[in-house]
């Protein structure tokens, strides 16, 4: 028996260092459905500094190379809001879903980026990314809710919208780890 409980223990070590792992940038999505919308909280965290994180959220157009992104656009640009038109096409079961969206982000440098829809085909879409320092480290948050104009019942799209933004914030991190800024930041 005691034989049986330190090996049962022992996988159970192994699986949570797989996990770990496979999540090197800590990568954690919450999504509830809450009167026909979705609230997603997620954040991921990436060694660099905070004005490097801030450069990539707002290399807007550098976005069109995260998954399920297909076509990224600065409409325009005055003082501290942008607004950005932006493509995503994704497949949901036997229903390939495109998104068109412009939205307007307002910009606070090195901390946080807010955004709203100001056309397209979700019925709502709002939310913020923030930006929060850790030592050498920066873990990005995002908080949104949304509402889509489809068919497709909720539980489905639940389903995928877990799966596919926990792909694309992976991919994000990995980029942002990566990210050179094209310009030299002085962090502030």
């Amino acid at each position: 028996m005691k034989w049986f409980l330190i090996s049962i223990l022992s996988l159970l070590s192994l699986q949570v260092c797989a996990q770990e792992a496979d999540n090197p940038f800590n990568v954690q999505i919450s999504i509830k459905p809450l009167n026909g919308r979705f609230h997603i909280n997620a954040n991921y965290t990436v060694p660099i500094q905070p004005c490097n994180a801030y450069a990539f959220l707002t290399d807007y157009e550098a976005s069109k190379n995260i998954a399920g992104i297909v076509d990224v656009k600065i409409v325009s640009r005055s003082a501290n809001k942008v607004r950005v038109s932006r493509t995503l096409e994704e497949e949901i079961l036997f229903f390939h879903v495109e998104l068109r969206t412009v939205v307007e982000y307002t910009e606070v440098p090195y901390r946080l980026l807010s955004f709203e829809q100001v056309s397209g085909d979700a019925k709502h879409y709002k939310g913020t990314w923030k930006l929060v320092p850790e030592k050498d480290k920066t873990t990005f948050k995002y908080d949104a809710v949304v509402e889509l104009d489809s068919i497709v019942p909720m539980a489905v799209i639940e389903y995928f919208m877990k799966n596919n933004l926990y792909e694309r914030l992976e991919s994000m991190a990995q980029k942002a780890s990566q990210y050179k800024p094209s310009t030299t930041l002085a962090c502030k």
